[in-house]
């Protein structure tokens, strides 16, 4: 009497594990790249409310020589104020341009330390010309790459 056997081989099986094994080594360091992006994106979204107090002070007084930290609406420079946020600062402020930096915090895991992303603003010149530029930069411009 024969009996039937159930189930897979050996040979089956291991197909299957290499499989998943080649999955695994394509999906983890995207999604580890996912992960980095997303925590990164705090750090981008600190300059946010900078950005708008810079626009709302040119604005109200034609250019950026008053706008300064700390005074007429624009957030005073901050240290850490996030998980992943080093620190946010306004430098260069002059009668046409003004630089929003946001660094990422030393001590985060996940994003890489002490990168920076900027936003230079320029106004353009001319009588009753209201125009802003952002620009971005830093050592940190694509998210992907911290």
């Amino acid at each position: 009497m024969n009996k039937m056997q159930k189930g897979f081989t050996l040979i089956e099986l291991m197909i299957v594990v290499a499989i998943i094994g080649i999955l695994a080594a394509i999906a983890i360091p995207s999604y580890q790249t996912y992960t980095k992006k997303a925590k990164f994106s705090e750090v981008t979204q600190a300059t946010s409310p900078v950005k708008l107090a810079l626009e709302a002070c040119f604005q109200d007084l034609g250019d950026l020589t008053n706008c300064t930290p700390g005074s007429n609406g624009v957030p005073a420079n901050a240290g850490s104020n996030g998980k992943y946020v080093g620190g946010v600062t306004v430098t260069g402020n002059g009668a046409a341009a003004a630089v929003i930096t946001a660094t990422s915090n030393t001590g985060a895991t996940g994003v890489d330390s002490n990168q920076a992303y900027n936003y230079t603003l320029t106004a353009s010149s001319g009588v009753g010309t209201n125009l802003l530029n952002w620009a971005k930069g830093g050592t940190c411009v694509d998210a992907g790459l911290c």
